[in-house]
């Protein structure tokens, strides 16, 4: 099988068990994004994480295809891409809860750095939060469902990415650098 079609070249690319629709379509922006999100979090996982937490970004990234997939499909049930639910959610809020239980409590705000592990997370995170943006604004606007899980979903990864984050940080002897007002 060939990697080009060429039935892209006129701008238009075709959803998953739906019609073809322009590239730009807010469909199309929500999981470009969330591709986008996957392929930063690659790259966060080439900067040597440690295990624990190359195994938790390993699994989420596994859970972003399935995200796409949904959004990918003007009707995720009649399509079988109905993937992302609440215990989905319950995971990432439970990896959360296990991931900051060692570290410091926040009191102030920290400045996205620290090792090319952590800072290609901050960078995830950013990403992650665009793609949850690009999904309101799709659900606000599609005619055809957006499941809310999807949307609760990202919010807790933006979450969990930050935590993952400052633990990379704490487990490398890097210390969260506190914002000073100038």
């Amino acid at each position: 099988m060939k990697i080009y079609t060429k039935t892209g070249d006129g701008g238009e690319t075709g959803l998953f068990a739906g019609p073809r629709v322009s590239k730009d379509d807010a469909r199309i922006e929500a999981y470009g994004t969330v591709d986008e999100l996957n392929a930063f979090l690659g790259l966060a996982r080439a900067a040597e994480l440690p295990a624990e937490i190359d195994a938790v970004i390993e699994r989420i990234q596994h859970g972003l295809f399935a995200v796409g997939a949904e959004l990918a499909s003007p009707d995720p049930v009649a399509a079988k891409t109905k993937m992302v639910g609440l215990e989905e959610v319950a995971w990432l809020e439970e990896t959360i809860d296990h991931s900051e239980a060692s570290l410091e409590p926040l009191r102030q705000f920290i400045l996205p750095t620290g090792t090319r592990g952590a800072a290609a997370l901050h960078v995830a995170r950013g990403v992650c939060r665009r793609a949850e943006r690009r999904v309101v604004t799709l659900r606000r606007n599609s005619p055809e469902p957006v499941g809310e899980e999807v949307i609760q979903y990202l919010n807790r990864l933006g979450d969990l990415l930050f935590v993952l984050a400052r633990r990379v940080n704490d487990l490398q002897g890097f210390k969260d650098v506190v914002w000073q007002k100038t």
